[in-house]
């Protein structure tokens, strides 16, 4: 079988499940859709986009469901909550319904850029690893709207977890992920974690069991529409979880 014959192959038995957990994301929620969808199609690979709603306040589900009519409801797939339950637990509620044997993990709010997925693809296949993750952190990634004091909260918290954990990946806290259904699955099981510390656990827990990491440098650009959802809580609880992962682990 050629290379050519057999990539092919590959695209039509491989299917990419795509996770949005929204809450309040309405403005941003039609244009990472439509982008998804460009993305997606242009490289010929199959998908499909689970939204996860948290029983967003600003309309966010009934702009998914007008987005299911234009795309279809074989591509967007709404799996709504009645209210935030936490990232974690979105993970596991969209594992349930997808149906590719990969799963992309992102946020909603334009911070990552779907132009990269096929990078994501790409690499995964290079080396059958079983999660890439994108890394704003080496190669040309970068970060871009931020002010100086999320900079620094960000760089500080990478610096305090490499230092910590020595966790084999180069960015720990972004949560622009690829990962092999079934790895998802026994990674999830395994996470206690909640905010900002699950994807960083996620990442230990991977080093833990012996799965395979690649990185992809991506550009990570602040949210274009709403707030941001960091606050001082979630710095505390970082901190917290942190020295509890490198107690534990």
């Amino acid at each position: 079988m050629s290379k050519y014959v057999r990539e092919e192959t590959e695209c039509v038995h491989d299917k990419y499940s795509v996770l949005l957990p929204t809450y309040n994301e309405r403005e941003n929620l039609p244009l990472i859709v439509w982008l998804l969808v460009k993305y997606f199609g242009e490289s010929g690979y199959n998908y499909e986009i689970i939204v996860i709603d948290d029983g967003s306040p600003d309309g966010t589900l009934e702009i998914a469901e007008q987005l299911q009519k234009i795309y279809g409801e074989d591509k967007i797939l709404l799996r709504p909550r009645e209210k935030k339950l936490g990232l974690g637990t979105a993970y596991i509620h969209g594992i349930k319904h997808a149906t590719g044997n990969f799963i992309f993990i992102m946020d909603a709010d334009l911070s990552h850029h779907p132009k990269f997925i096929p990078e994501f693809i790409e690499k995964q296949k290079e080396g059958n690893y079983d999660l890439v993750s994108g890394t704003r952190y080496q190669g040309n990634g970068g970060v871009y709207g931020w002010d100086l004091r999320r900079k620094l909260i960000s760089r500080g918290a990478n610096f305090l977890t490499q230092v910590l954990l020595r966790p084999g990946a180069s960015d720990l806290t972004g949560s622009f992920r690829l990962y092999k259904k079934k790895v998802l699955e026994s990674l999830v099981e395994r996470c206690v974690s909640k905010g900002y510390v699950f994807q960083m656990e996620m990442i230990v827990r991977a080093r833990q069991l012996n799965y395979t990491i690649g990185e992809v440098p991506i550009s990570f650009v602040d949210r274009v529409y709403g707030e941001s959802k960091l606050g001082g809580n979630e710095i505390v609880s970082f901190v917290k979880g942190l020295l509890t992962l490198f107690a534990t682990t």
